[in-house]
């Protein structure tokens, strides 16, 4: 895949799995998606394929409940009928559910864990990217914990409590630590550290759509 700083590039997704199924009941569908996959169609028709799409030829009525970024890989839920698609949206509109991403950042993090509570706004002149905007800005807040330092590199765990678009590339590029491969925020050495964007959605948990009992599912880290 070639990509450009903001976002046009030459679309290749990962062919093979093709589909990396976690679980699936009646009602729910969980996924491992692929860094390089959207998770929805793009509007060009050469981006037809995603994890969408591809889910559906295997499970006819499996519904996007909540998205992933193109580059961050990790685990997905989707709705298998439509009474449990709603359900889960629900979950996620009013934060019902929990996630933590792991993420390999650039240079040493001071500290060994922290809050970051800050407002994401839309950098207009440089779409899709995100800026703190303190003026505009919807409320952000990501949790943060260090894993382990490796050299130059620091891996931690991050635990969002929103779910903005690109709160954990921003939040922690706004501590002076970019995620390591990100196209779009990290620069230099920062950027020729990885080969693609080093985030992955590492644990989901909710409330099983049916019977209500608590679920929790992970998706191993890649790197």
């Amino acid at each position: 895949m070639k990509n450009t700083p903001f976002g046009i590039f030459e679309y290749r997704p990962p062919t093979s799995p093709w589909l990396s199924v976690i679980y699936r009941d009646a009602h729910i569908l969980i996924l491992d998606k692929p860094s390089g996959l959207l998770s929805v169609p793009g509007k060009p028709e050469a981006h037809d394929d995603c994890l969408e799409e591809r889910a559906r030829k295997f499970y006819r009525g499996a519904m996007t409940v909540h998205r992933l970024d193109r580059d961050t890989s990790g685990i997905v839920v989707m709705g298998m009928t439509r009474k449990a698609h709603a359900d889960l949206s629900m979950q996620f509109e009013k934060r019902q559910t929990k996630k933590t991403y792991i993420a390999r950042v650039w240079d040493v993090v001071e500290g060994d864990k922290g809050h970051i509570d800050l407002p994401l706004g839309v950098d207009w002149e440089n779409r899709p990217k995100q800026i703190i905007d303190h003026e505009n800005g919807k409320s952000a807040q990501t949790d943060w914990e260090v894993i382990a330092r490796e050299g130059d590199i620091t891996r931690v765990r991050l635990a969002p409590t929103t779910g903005r678009s690109h709160q954990l590339r921003v939040h922690m590029l706004s501590l002076g630590h970019p995620i390591v491969g990100d196209v779009f925020y990290a620069q230099g050495a920062a950027l020729e550290a990885a080969p693609r964007l080093h985030l992955h959605a590492e644990t989901l948990s909710f409330t099983h759509p049916d019977s209500g009992a608590p679920c929790a599912f992970t998706a191993a880290c890649p790197f």
